[in-house]
């Protein structure tokens, strides 16, 4: 087998390089997750949650070396700190809520009978996890797998090799087993005849359509349980009576953050034609305050995106569109640090349709589209006219309007003046090629856990 390499999009180096498991060691890998579960899922749930929040707390103990790392990794501004207050809000949040949520549905309980629905562990967790939000994402199953009383296998995306690494040794410092929750590097070949052997009780997986379509794939026919969060071209759309100014500085932020490689960032915006030409002059200012460079430079506050193959996409979008009539609103010349390579300049498109692949394929760079809208009833039918739904952004100061045209949109989540965001306590989920499932809140320890009926007669007459 080929070593995995991570190349670092900083210098273009190899940063980590690990040699993937053969099939019959990540079968021994499972197997011995397998055999731990039982035994934690024994454990009271008291204990679970503690040794979970104690894995964090070790985790947030060496954040200033993993966001030194991260940079390398993927490309972030260290100025931005990592990932590690979401991920204590988020495993805090689940761990409040799990007596609850895994708490027996009871139907009777009388001298006669005792009926109930208890939610028992799936058993092993396969989480397949992406570059971009490598901790956060992660944790979103870690943590409620874990608290359930499952064992968890982590394969980590090779943009990010050593998260796994991190994640493991900082869970197993703070108490889970090391056999319980194991981190692997698996290539693809393998990974698929697991998933097909079935190895896994459940799988998550954080990434592309086409991941998806391979897991889904994979598992036809094992009746595996799958958890897909795929593509994403969330839309913003700014009302009349929208406050612009705060428009302008989310909407641009939720494009451009991390450069723009966010499942949930804005990646198309429609504006209504009272407020386009004050919001598109905006917004040029906006993106022109940035700066692109080096992640570890304290005046950077757009990286290198992870990949030169993933920029190079951006690019082909671009190019495409402005061939086709768009008008580009940023020149690159504003910022020298774009290479040609990972290091890419922030855009800004106008003059866009729908016939343009930066409209309606992914994007997942720093570059977002405005369009001129009439209403609500325009702006609606062109946020739907996408195969993807995972969070849609409205602005105005109308909440019912608001809830009124989100419940027109094909989406997972709706917000009102606010975009690039994920509430623990809602569900994490989307529709059409974004994918299934439902991840965080009391939804998402459904996954993680099967529902087990008893019907207990206490008499015999």
């Amino acid at each position: 087998m080929k070593p995995i390499q991570l190349i670092s999009p900083v210098d273009g180096s190899v940063y980590a390089e690990r040699q993937p498991l053969s099939h019959d060691e990540a079968q021994a890998a499972v197997a011995r997750a397998r055999s731990a579960q039982k035994d934690w899922a024994a454990r009271p749930l008291a204990e679970r949650i503690a040794l979970v929040k104690a894995g964090v707390e070790k985790l947030n103990g060496i954040k200033d070396k993993l966001v030194e790392e991260l940079a390398w990794q993927m490309g972030r501004p260290t100025r931005y700190g990592g990932e590690f207050g979401g991920v204590g809000d988020r495993t805090n949040y689940m761990s409040e809520i799990a007596e609850q949520a895994l708490a027996p549905i009871v139907a009777e309980a009388s001298d006669r009978f005792e009926r109930r629905i208890v939610k028992e562990p799936v058993g092993v967790v396969f989480i397949v996890a992406p570059w971009n939000y490598p901790y956060l994402t992660t944790i979103n199953t870690l943590a409620p797998a874990l608290i359930a009383g499952n064992a968890v296998i982590l394969k980590h995306a090779s943009q990010t090799l050593l998260v796994g690494e991190r994640l493991a040794e900082a869970f197993h410092a703070g108490g889970v087993p090391a056999e319980l929750f194991q981190n692997v590097v698996l290539d693809h070949a393998t990974t698929e005849s697991l998933i097909a052997g079935r190895a896994f009780n459940f799988v998550n997986f954080t990434g592309s359509v086409g991941g998806g379509a391979a897991m889904e794939k994979a598992a036809a026919g094992t009746f595996t349980g799958l958890g897909l969060e795929l593509g994403g071209k969330d839309p913003g759309y700014v009302r009349a009576d929208a406050d612009l100014d705060a428009a302008v500085d989310s909407l641009m932020d939720g494009a451009m953050y991390n450069a723009g490689q966010c499942c949930c960032g804005i990646e198309r915006i429609y504006v209504h034609e009272s407020l386009y030409d004050a919001f598109v002059e905006k917004s040029v200012a906006w993106v022109k305050g940035l700066t692109l460079g080096n992640p570890f430079d304290a005046a950077t506050t757009l990286g290198p995106m992870a990949n030169k193959r993933f920029a190079a996409v951006v690019r082909a979008q671009v190019a495409e569109a402005i061939a086709a009539g768009a008008t580009p609103l940023i020149d690159p010349a504003l910022f020298p640090a774009d290479d040609g390579g990972a290091y890419l300049a922030p855009q800004i498109l106008v003059d866009i349709t729908h016939d343009m692949r930066v409209m309606k394929e992914e994007s997942f760079g720093p570059v977002v589209g405005i369009m001129k809208v009439s209403g609500d009833d325009e702006a609606i039918s062109l946020m739907n006219d996408s195969p993807y739904g995972l969070t849609c952004s409205i602005w105005t100061s109308d909440a019912e309007a608001a809830a009124e045209i989100g419940a027109r949109i094909e989406t997972g989540t709706v917000f009102m003046n606010r975009c690039d965001y994920l509430d623990p306590a809602l569900c994490w989920t989307g529709c059409k090629d974004t994918g299934r499932g439902a991840a965080l809140s009391v939804l998402g320890y459904n996954a993680v856990t099967r529902p087990k009926s008893y019907h207990l007669k206490k008499v015999t007459k």
